[in-house]
């Protein structure tokens, strides 16, 4: 049971409540208690792909957290909010609709690094408190512009606008983004460039790091195989969140070794991250440099 279950999070579910879901699970299938935690934080109105850590694998969800994400959003223009999605009061509003050949010539001056300044409503710290706490009490939160990359920014599809066919009334992207990124200021500043204002009317996250919605399951099937205590056909293996780094197999004294905390030596291996393994089982996340291979993050299995 050290591994992943990637849930399909539904609408208005937070993240820390789909892991109170998973844990649930365990408890309903009677089995061993394990450490939960999730791999990166979605909105309660985005949905999508959550990556949840049993285990062992929670040592990787900080590696989850720094992974790159897709996401398709849907941008309906003409109105602000101040949260930037719908949950918000419109705080601006403008009668300018653009034109399709617009959008699409505008695009690619948001795909590469750019700088963003996240929401109001966000979980970021200003002086020790949320940004998000503070704006609700109705205070003025200034956050500082950050640097971001947008990998690929592309346009699904478009509604027009009533009685305007030439006019858009929302439009429909898929975005593969850096961490830190966030998709609803993202859409707010593509508004802005397009000479009227927008809010994010939907928001599901497709891809996170390797897991993607092919993999997800929903709730309900989560319930099911915990009543049926089948929960191990749906786990995936530690690993599965590591299969963009190289594999090391390592002898049983090395893996010993290892498992102590110290540094090999003179062994061959790809210099970077590497998956210590001794036969299938995952010994440790370590750091090759030089001739040293040094333990980054120790596995007990």
């Amino acid at each position: 049971m050290h591994g992943w279950i990637i849930l399909d999070k539904p609408l208005e579910l937070g993240s820390t409540q789909a892991v109170s879901a998973v844990k649930r699970a365990l408890r309903t299938g009677a089995y061993p208690k394990f450490k939960v935690g999730h791999g990166g934080t979605l909105d309660p109105l985005a949905t999508g792909v959550l990556p949840v850590a049993i285990g062992e694998a929670t040592k990787l969800a900080g590696r989850m957290l720094d992974a790159s994400k897709v996401y398709e959003f849907t941008i309906r223009f003409g109105t602000q909010t101040d949260t930037l999605d719908a949950e918000g009061k419109p705080i601006a509003t403008s009668e300018v609709r653009p034109a399709p050949a617009a959008l699409a010539e505008i695009l690619p001056r948001f795909t590469g690094p750019i700088e963003q300044v996240p929401p109001a409503y966000s979980a970021l710290k200003v002086d020790g408190q949320r940004a998000y706490d503070l704006a609700r009490a109705g205070e003025e939160v200034a956050l500082k512009t950050r640097a971001v990359t947008i990998h690929a920014l592309t346009l699904v599809s478009t509604t027009a606008q009533d009685g305007a066919p030439e006019r858009l009334e929302a439009a429909t992207l898929a975005a593969h983004v850096s961490k830190g990124t966030y998709i609803r200021s993202l859409a707010r500043d593509i508004a802005l460039a397009l000479g009227t204002v927008g809010y994010v009317t939907m928001l599901r996250r497709t891809k996170a790091g390797p897991f993607t919605l092919d993999l997800a399951i929903s709730l309900d099937k989560l319930d099911e195989m915990a009543k049926a205590r089948t929960l191990e056909q749906i786990v995936l293996p530690l690993t599965a969140g590591l299969d963009d780094i190289p594999a090391l197999s390592v002898t049983p004294d090395q893996a010993r070794l290892l498992r102590q905390g110290q540094v090999l030596i003179g062994i061959a291996a790809p210099q970077g991250l590497n998956l210590a393994l001794l036969g299938d089982i995952p010994v440790a996340l370590v750091e090759a440099d030089g001739p040293e291979v040094r333990v980054v993050r120790g596995f007990n299995l």
